[in-house]
């Protein structure tokens, strides 16, 4: 294998949570002390990252690959700087049994990235029956969910909770109350009732947060809140983490960067799950993610077609891609003066490989040779017709952007550079 050495590179490193100038050597695959070198890449000082680990992305196979396939998937995630996708179980059938788990791993060979997934907590995300977590994680699931679906029988969640934190395996939650949030499609206020459109109240978001919480508690599984978008939902959560629970949270890219006005004339590429907040629970939540509350950011990678997309704003499908959008989109905090680069990485790779025990989000020498070299500053209107995913239903369409991904590692292979991609 080529034998790389980086040289003047910005090396962003979120273990010592610091940045430096520097060179980085990569040999068979992984990160390697110093030594000759087959090819050299001057970084002219741009900034030289761990591959970012995306959990939460949705792609469309089986059933949906009109919206999504692994192939187009992996292209966008290259693209973007990801180099590995937790997927999700929320497919067409649902991964619920190893031998739909194994379907998608051997089609998750199309992509050029790494792939891990998850599967479903219970049998077709019905919230009614637990699956086969002992088979299901031996047949390779990193984590268990039902997505979106959220299990309102709180004994069969006790029961899935108890078993799986007797194999030590994750469970992703997604803190809604559903009764609260049914039927809701943006988030309670006068943007909503000047809209005419219904919605929901952040409560609904604190008492699944304090809900499932408890229940961590009592069962002492590893808990993993995917959503936490509300300023209502942050008090339990630090009292969880004070008390020294098994949990941790995630929010997406969207609900960092984006607020319920950006829906504006019924926007339907700004419908998401949940739907974008107001702008104080935006702060917020940006404040919990600088201060160490909020762990694991992603894209919420979900593609949707046009004819999903193109219908009146209650009835459109929820959902926006952003394995592409992921990078530039996070460089709005940076910019704005929120975090700097080295937390945002940990939020961005190493805590969600630490989470689902992945190896990669580090720097280190001996780890895997996945990495992303990006310019933050380097300026783009985004064109959503340019992306790599089949689906372009993208909220950031015609925005002004920062922060541009030069080259993207895999194993110390390239898998995307852009100057190539641009000839």
């Amino acid at each position: 294998m080529t034998t790389t050495l980086f040289t003047d590179a910005r090396l962003i490193d979120p273990v010592a949570g610091a940045e430096r100038r520097g060179d980085l050597r990569v040999a068979d695959g992984r990160i390697a002390g110093p030594g000759p070198a087959d090819r050299v890449i001057d970084c002219r000082g741009r900034c030289l990252a761990p591959g970012i680990v995306d959990w939460g992305v949705k792609v469309g196979e089986p059933g949906e690959r009109h919206k999504e396939s692994f192939r187009t998937a992996g292209l966008a995630a290259a693209r973007g700087g990801v180099t590995t996708m937790v997927c999700r179980p929320d497919t067409i059938p649902v991964i619920d049994a190893p031998e739909a788990l194994e379907y998608v791993r051997d089609r998750a060979r199309d992509a050029v990235v790494r792939v891990r997934h998850m599967a479903a907590l219970t049998r077709g995300r019905t919230g009614r029956e637990m699956v086969e977590i002992g088979f299901l994680r031996d047949a390779g699931a990193v984590a268990f969910g039902d997505g979106t679906h959220v299990v309102v029988d709180t004994k069969v969640l006790s029961r899935c909770l108890t078993y799986a934190a007797s194999l030590g395996a994750v469970v992703v939650g997604h803190p809604q109350d559903a009764g609260l949030s049914d039927g809701a499609c943006v988030t309670n206020g006068k943007f909503a009732a000047l809209r005419g459109l219904p919605g929901v109240s952040p409560l609904a978001e604190r008492l699944g947060v304090e809900r499932d919480l408890a229940l961590a508690e009592a069962t002492g599984v590893a808990y993993h809140l995917d959503q936490v978008t509300t300023a209502a939902a942050l008090p339990a959560l630090r009292c969880a983490r004070a008390a020294g629970l098994d949990v941790t949270a995630g929010t997406s890219i969207h609900h960092l960067t984006l607020n319920v006005l950006d829906v504006a004339a019924y926007r339907t590429f700004f419908k998401v799950t949940p739907p974008l907040r107001e702008e104080a629970d935006r702060l917020a939540i940006v404040e919990a993610l600088a201060e160490g509350t909020i762990d694991v950011i992603s894209s919420m990678h979900t593609p949707q077609d046009e004819e999903s997309k193109r219908l009146p704003f209650e009835e459109a499908a929820p959902g926006a891609v952003g394995l592409e959008t992921l990078l530039p989109a996070a460089m709005r905090l940076v910019h704005a003066g929120h975090i700097d680069l080295a937390r945002l990485w940990r939020a961005l790779s190493l805590n969600p490989a630490r989470r689902l025990g992945l190896e990669g989000g580090t720097l280190d020498v001996g780890a895997p040779a996945d990495l992303v070299l990006f310019d933050p500053d380097a300026p783009f209107v985004l064109d959503r017709w340019c992306l790599a995913s089949k689906s372009k239903n993208t909220p950031f369409d015609g925005a002004r952007m920062e922060g541009r991904v030069l080259g993207t590692w895999v194993g110390g292979v390239p898998v995307f550079e852009r100057a190539r991609a641009d000839a």
